[in-house]
């Protein structure tokens, strides 16, 4: 019986992709008409995926089980799906409860603990010269792919189309690092604005290094005890987990419907194949280079990335991915440093998409933009791009003011919402291990990774 188990995952994970490729060929290129065989083979690899949960009660895979749990829901039962919605949100309201504390505790401690302000400056140097060269290479990346696969030359648009949705609100340069610093602490955890939660953090760990030690401890120990409980609430939030993520999926799934998402299967296919080329290409050479444990790293990511892909939001996958973080041998002041700022600087995925859906827009509109329009496009990205996580689909906000910027057709860009929350599953989970990455390759340069990798990530359901 052990043995059948054991089976049961590469199996699940097999039957599901020739699904998806069989899905493909059917439903979108027209090759054949899969019809009721299409969903005996997908209720197959779901049943195998659902025993292997069963069996091994890990959280990681009961969340990615009830990603096709919901997607079925979404199918089949769409009035109880349209509830769906609501399990997601309390659970990103209980994540974010989270962050702030977290953010607060982990950076005060790093910098009062140590006293060693130089250091503060230096890693943050050496962050945002990774950040930079990271996430230009995938504005390239994506830049390539787009005028590789071509995916809005020839494409049709539609009678009706409803252009009030988006608020283009295009930022200069100066509002960006005007928003860079809280006004209100009170009123930067509220909004979420991770960035100026980091920036009063870290001066508020510089003046306490500033203080005499006697007086300094109290605080320092207020801070740790307040990092350690918010791993612990952590803990407890990620059970609901599953049930987030399944609600999530039923309820994207019951509302978004097929019609539109037909002629946009290329877009959707050309971001993931940039996003492909960019993990395999881009970061999985860094990581080799710095020597990092590709496979146990890998598992130590597997939760936060799943969460950040089953919910499109790298904001729930933050605590989680900082504690494994910690757990692998990244210093506690690196990690609550570089993550959080990397929230803001070093969104790989979500600068790819932009690159790529800014052309996408002109091919669609029938605009034949030259190599130097595009990179001039890409430049302006690199700096749009910067600082707006916490903000509501800031992408979708950016690509619609650069898209108005080059004085390109509005239209396109609504069309593409029709598919947002699909693509912004997956630059998300490429985010978080963008983010991830650069924990460690900032410690390395720093000298002070210490992996610790002897234990496995198992993150038992019993063990809470």
């Amino acid at each position: 019986m052990s043995k059948l188990f054991k089976w049961l995952l590469p199996t699940s994970i097999g039957i599901l992709s020739f699904y998806f490729i069989l899905w493909y060929l059917s439903s979108v290129l027209g090759w054949f008409n899969g019809g009721i065989y299409l969903d005996i083979l997908r209720w197959i690899g779901e049943i195998c995926l659902v025993l292997y949960a069963i069996k091994r009660s890990n959280l990681t895979i009961w969340i990615f089980t009830s990603m096709f749990i919901g997607a079925e829901i979404g199918l089949y039962l769409p009035e109880i799906a349209a509830n769906g919605k609501m399990l997601g949100k309390l659970f990103l309201r209980c994540i974010k409860t989270i962050i702030a504390p977290l953010l607060f505790g982990t950076l005060v401690v790093g910098i009062a603990g140590h006293s060693d302000l130089k250091q503060v400056g230096r890693m943050g140097l050496k962050a945002l010269i990774y950040f930079e060269l990271v996430t230009t290479i995938a504005l390239f990346i994506g830049l390539a792919i787009v005028n590789i696969t071509k995916p809005g030359v020839g494409f049709i648009k539609p009678t009706v189309i409803h252009e009030d949705v988006i608020p283009v609100s295009p930022k200069t340069w100066q509002d960006h690092i005007i928003e860079i610093f809280p006004e209100n602490f009170a009123k930067s955890v509220a909004d979420g604005a991770i960035l100026q939660v980091v920036i009063f953090s870290i001066l508020f760990g510089i003046g306490l290094a500033m203080v005499k030690e006697s007086k300094r401890k109290p605080m320092i120990s207020f801070c740790e005890s307040l990092s350690e409980v918010m791993f612990k609430f952590t803990n407890i939030v990620m059970l609901f987990a599953p049930f987030a993520v399944g609600g999530a999926i039923a309820y994207t799934v019951s509302t978004m419907g097929m019609e539109m998402f037909m002629p946009l299967a290329k877009l959707v296919g050309s971001l993931y194949l940039g996003l492909i080329v960019f993990v395999f290409g881009v970061l999985l050479p860094i990581a080799l280079a710095i020597k990092v444990p590709i496979v146990k790293f890998a598992k130590a990511i597997s939760e936060p990335v799943s969460i950040a892909f089953a919910t499109a939001s790298s904001e729930s996958a933050l605590p989680r991915a900082m504690e494994e973080m910690e757990r692998i041998g990244v210093p506690p002041k690196i990690v609550g440093f570089v993550l959080p700022t990397g929230y803001s600087f070093n969104l790989d995925g979500t600068t790819l998409y932009l690159s790529l859906a800014s052309i996408f827009v002109a091919q669609v509109a029938g605009i034949d933009l030259t190599i130097w329009e595009q990179v001039g496009i890409c430049l302006t990205l690199m700096l749009t791009s910067k600082g707006v996580a916490g903000v509501a689909r800031a992408s979708m906000v950016i690509l619609a003011a650069t898209v108005s910027q080059f004085n390109m057709p509005m239209w396109p860009v609504y069309l593409i919402m029709a598919v947002d929350v699909l693509m912004d599953m997956g630059r998300t989970a490429v985010n978080v291990i963008g983010n991830c990455l650069a924990t460690i390759v900032v410690a390395k340069w720093e000298g002070e990774y210490k992996p610790n990798m002897d234990n496995e990530n198992i993150l038992d359901v019993n063990k809470f």
